[in-house]
């Protein structure tokens, strides 16, 4: 057998990646020339090291590697728009956030903060001290804590009953004039948050319990209403209540109406009871929805700010206000504190969905639906019930601030009494100069006023940009995420687009308003714009998200086999199937801009949008100026409401009553 040549002897021990060299012998014109080349020691030397530089050639490096990762991530656009999203979304949402613990620290000029430390810039822990420690601890934290916290509670309680039993009724029962009531009980939710609290106040105050002017009760039939009725915590848990009843309607009709009946005749048959049935089997299957909604509405009420400024009620959200200027920092700890109760609320949101496998309703079974019979007289009675409620809080609202506006004084109602139309008066509406005509304290009327139409083109500016912004970022995280919706990072954008809708509005306004004022674009459309998109991302994402996982991944893989850009898989496939879901998306945010306070009253003029101007002329005691801007806003979303329906076919109960 032929000797093995010093070549590939010298290559085995130093190579042992080249087993087909050491084993050259097998080819007899390659052992040949190997043995003649090992005559030149030098050829040798060069040959190896020209086979390890291949042979290292063959391994790429680890920065290689990383880059080919990368490379390989961004070639798909699902990708680069998460990368992307994700990067926007935490600035915009965790930078305010920090701007608002710092300014817990920070000393204020002028601020009670200067006053204990002595300095008049820097950090310090004495905000945190005086508030939970100080003297005025009780007033300025517990109390309101206290009430913001059972007001909260109390506003679940009462949504959920009052919007849960409207929804059993409408969806499981032959109640007549469904349509109607279905249409006409979201109403309250589409209004702005005041409404019943302003109507409530016009129905209710008198002179002698709340002091002011009369109420319609007080003016017409003497009747005096005691303080609890009249303001606090009472009257703006009811009022809040009515507010989200149709939210709660919404999430548990739609459960109510998917249910299988045969659910509950298997327990018909085993001779239960029905109040047993309805406790053991019903309402375990609506378990879900009423967690979500008790989730949702709680963070949103803890937030709110006009109904408890309206009715006289200390909560977190009035004593920021009133502490913002002479205690801004232990201003923001109140903030902090709201903030805190959102992403607690994220993590029960996260926890009871992760439960909720065991509640199918829907199944590849029969899913036929019973309806429970109301009795002749009682399907009747309970929706005559209904329509009074409905149109106490939906249709009276608009009645009253009409008729607000033509009373030559606050609570004059001579009219009714007297049956005297020529009391009523419309120089709220067309007085085009302010010298002659008195009492409109150098207002001209609301037809002829341009702070008033300057203040709605600003909230239309507002509104427009909020919804295509939050619409078209909404949808591209639905986007996204559905595509990557096993990794770890489509579940961080995920979350931190939704973590603004459960942070209180108030809280959400005030981290703006602090990172606002550092960039120096306090008062400007910019940061109303910015605040207003990232609270009314979630709204676009959730339906976007939702309406993506139902596509099918083959439809779009079979326009990428074709070559089709991306854009143009969106624009020409993706969105016209999804489209009333996408439209949802942006339409939402439009809708609730219109109306918003809450949010924005920090972050401008009082003169800059509508509802901020509509609280001015509150504060001024124009209550005709404050009415007609609420009737013009309510009929401007309704009027949007309805057209959008009439074009999209969306609506807010369909699938539930409304059809």
């Amino acid at each position: 057998m032929t000797k093995q040549c010093q070549l590939c002897r010298i290559c085995a021990q130093n190579d042992k990646t080249m087993p087909a060299m050491a084993n050259c012998i097998q080819n007899d014109k390659t052992m040949s020339a190997m043995q003649n080349s090992t005559q030149n020691d030098n050829f040798v030397t060069v040959l190896i090291i020209r086979i390890k530089r291949e042979v290292t050639m063959q391994k790429p490096s680890n920065t290689r590697i990383i880059m080919n990762k990368i490379k390989t991530f961004l070639y798909k656009p699902q990708n680069v728009v998460l990368l992307v999203l994700g990067i926007i979304l935490s600035v915009t949402t965790i930078a305010p956030i920090i701007s608002i613990f710092a300014d817990t620290f920070s000393v204020h000029l002028g601020s009670i903060d200067a006053h204990l430390t002595g300095k008049t810039s820097g950090y310090t822990l004495v905000n945190w001290i005086d508030l939970f420690t100080g003297n005025l601890s009780r007033q300025n934290v517990w109390i309101p804590l206290g009430n913001t916290i059972l007001l909260a509670v109390f506003t679940c309680l009462g949504s959920i009953v009052y919007g849960g039993i409207f929804a059993y009724l409408v969806t499981r029962t032959n109640l007549k004039f469904k349509k109607y009531l279905s249409s006409i009980f979201i109403f309250p939710y589409i209004m702005p948050q005041w409404t019943l609290a302003v109507v409530w106040q016009n129905l209710f105050n008198s002179h002698a319990v709340t002091g002011g002017s009369d109420g319609l009760l007080a003016s017409l039939f003497h009747i005096t209403m005691p303080v609890w009725w009249c303001k606090g915590l009472f009257p703006s848990a009811v009022v809040l209540a009515l507010h989200y009843a149709p939210f709660a309607y919404i999430m548990i009709g739609g459960i109510f109406r998917n249910m299988d009946a045969n659910l509950e005749e298997a327990a018909v048959i085993l001779n239960t009871p029905k109040w047993r049935i309805f406790s053991r089997v019903t309402l375990p299957m609506v378990k879900p929805a009423i967690l979500s909604t008790i989730l949702l509405v709680f963070g949103s009420a803890m937030g709110s700010y006009p109904v408890p400024h309206y009715l006289n009620l200390i909560t977190l959200s009035t004593k920021y206000v009133s502490m913002n200027v002479n205690r801004a920092g232990e201003a923001s700890i109140l903030a902090i504190i709201m903030m805190v109760f959102g992403v607690v609320i994220l993590i029960m949101n996260q926890v009871t969905t992760s439960g909720r496998k065991s509640y199918t309703t829907v199944t590849g079974k029969s899913g036929q639906t019973s309806k429970v019979n109301l009795g002749r007289v009682g399907k009747y009675l309970i929706a005559v019930i209904f329509i009074v409620l409905t149109t106490i809080t939906s249709i009276y609202p608009i009645i009253s601030f009409a008729m607000e506006t033509f009373l030559p004084n606050p609570g004059d109602y001579s009219f009714l009494t007297s049956g005297n139309l020529s009391n009523l008066t419309l120089k709220w509406w067309i007085t085009s100069e302010n010298l002659t005509e008195s009492g409109m304290y150098g207002q001209l009327g609301i037809l002829f006023n341009s702070t008033i139409w300057n203040a709605f083109k600003g909230t239309l500016i507002v509104s427009i940009c909020c919804s295509l912004l939050a619409g078209t970022i909404g949808t591209l995280v639905g986007y996204s995420v559905s595509k990557n919706r096993r990794s770890k990072a489509a579940g961080y954008v995920n979350a931190i687009a939704f973590l603004p809708y459960l942070i209180p509005s108030l809280a959400v306004g005030v981290s703006f308003f602090i990172f606002g004022s550092a960039l120096g674009i306090y008062n400007t459309y910019l940061l109303i714009i910015l605040a207003g998109t990232v609270k009314y991302i979630p709204f676009a994402s959730r339906s976007a998200l939702n309406s993506m996982l139902q596509l099918s991944g083959e439809i779009e893989e079979a326009a990428i086999i074709q070559n089709i850009p991306w854009y143009k898989r969106m624009f020409k496939i993706i969105i016209p199937i999804q489209k009333s879901s996408i439209i949802s998306g942006y339409l939402l945010p439009f809708m609730t801009c219109l109306r918003e306070l809450t949010l924005f009253m920090l972050l401008c003029s009082q003169n800059k949008i509508v509802t901020t101007l509509l609280d001015y002329f509150d504060e001024m005691g124009l209550y005709a100026f404050s009415s007609g801007i609420n009737l013009i806003l309510i009929i401007f979303i309704i009027i949007c409401n309805g057209l959008i329906n009439k074009v999209t076919g969306a609506s807010l109960d369909k699938g539930i009553g409304g059809n």
